[in-house]
């Protein structure tokens, strides 16, 4: 018996496939059934046709050289990127810093600021972050307001209604941001307050923005905004956006900082009313911090889609990125670039976008190391 089992040979057996590597990765993601096979031979073929042709029209046989569409009238098979850098500096910064070049370095240098004023955010060794913090959202607001308009330094006036492109839309994505998490988090706990009139009006209050589209939001501010206010009293029209956008971003931020709040085990509360907490030492140091950080990925949607969603103050008149792009193609000098303005648009699009998604990414990596084994 003993020699029959030692002899008995074992049936051949394929070696197990490997669980790791490109083929491992395409066989699981791309090959694993008859259905995805076919959609992948298909993507495969689709991106054969198509990139190409773009990589020809948009790197190869692209127009760079020269200050105007002579260039790209001769060479009829490429894009005409000498459009866009004949108008970089309307479409980035607006009307008035597109006709005077020499003053581009006030908002430039506004911008770099705010960069090296937040850099010292990310490191966890800089003791001063709150008073960092404050500074970057109380006072720098002042200081690079005066750098761009001019008048309080004796600058040359770049009033708000010649603001366009970038430079409008990265202020009123960044002022209704910073004004609207506060509010938006106000909100939140006004919802779950134990007091009627305070979520009433919470209540009231969201579901009323959370119903009206930001494009009536932005004609209403506007439009009807300066009838309630005295005669002789003017809201300048970039303000009035951002009063706009504010409020129509605090009810959003609002219901993703509920769906956190409501994600808090009920033991939480308990645990800090038996330590004795007041209500608010309570949310600052115990309940909002957890709720927040559940909340990232519904905020910075709610950010990216604000960002994206400025161009609707093309309706009361104001040019951002997108619009002023359009007028820029539109011009008799270079008409008929529109795809290339348009592109180049969603190319800052997708990069500020992509920029905020990241980031927010590796912000939750960073608050959820605690819970990692």
């Amino acid at each position: 018996m003993t020699d029959t089992l030692i002899h008995t040979r074992l049936p051949d057996r394929a070696p197990p496939a490997s669980e790791t590597g490109i083929i491992h990765w395409a066989r699981t993601n791309l090959f694993s059934s008859i259905t995805n096979t076919i959609l992948t031979l298909a993507s495969l073929y689709a991106l054969y046709v198509l990139v190409p042709p773009l990589l020809n029209w948009g790197l190869l046989n692209a127009n760079l050289a020269g200050t105007d569409r002579s260039v790209c009238d001769a060479n009829q098979g490429g894009a005409c990127w000498t459009f866009i850098k004949v108008r970089f500096n309307q479409i980035m910064f607006g009307l008035f810093y597109g006709s005077n070049p020499d003053q581009i370095w006030r908002p430039v240098l506004a911008f770099f600021s705010l960069v090296a004023l937040v850099i010292p955010l990310f490191f966890d060794r800089f003791n001063y972050k709150g008073m960092l913090s404050a500074f970057i959202l109380i006072v720098f607001p002042f200081i690079a307001f005066a750098l761009i308009h001019g008048a309080w330094l004796g600058l040359p006036v770049a009033d708000t209604s010649e603001w366009g492109g970038f430079l409008l839309t990265f202020v009123l994505a960044s002022v209704g941001i910073v004004a609207a998490l506060p509010i938006g988090i106000l909100l939140a706990l006004g919802l779950r307050s134990e007091l009627p009139i305070v979520r009433g009006f919470s209540v009231f209050y969201i579901e009323l923005w959370l119903g009206t589209p930001l494009i009536t939001v932005l004609f209403m501010a506007s439009v009807l905004l300066p009838l309630f206010f005295p005669a002789g009293v003017d809201f300048d029209k970039v303000l009035r956006a951002m009063i706009g956008i504010t409020l129509f971003q605090s009810a959003y931020v609002a219901e993703a900082v509920r769906g956190g709040l409501q994600a808090i085990p009920k033991g939480q509360f308990e645990a800090a009313d038996a330590l004795g907490l007041s209500y608010w030492k309570k949310m600052l140091f115990i309940v909002l911090p957890q709720a927040l950080k559940i909340s990232i990925p519904g905020i910075v949607n709610t950010f990216i889609a604000l960002f994206k969603d400025t161009s609707l103050v093309s309706i009361i008149g104001l040019l951002d990125l997108l619009n002023m792009s359009q007028t820029a193609s539109k011009g008799l000098e270079w008409k008929g670039y529109d795809t290339e303005a348009y592109l180049f648009a969603a190319f800052v699009f997708g990069i500020c976008c992509y920029g905020i998604s990241l980031y927010s990414r590796s912000l939750e990596e960073k608050l959820d190391r605690g819970h990692k084994n």
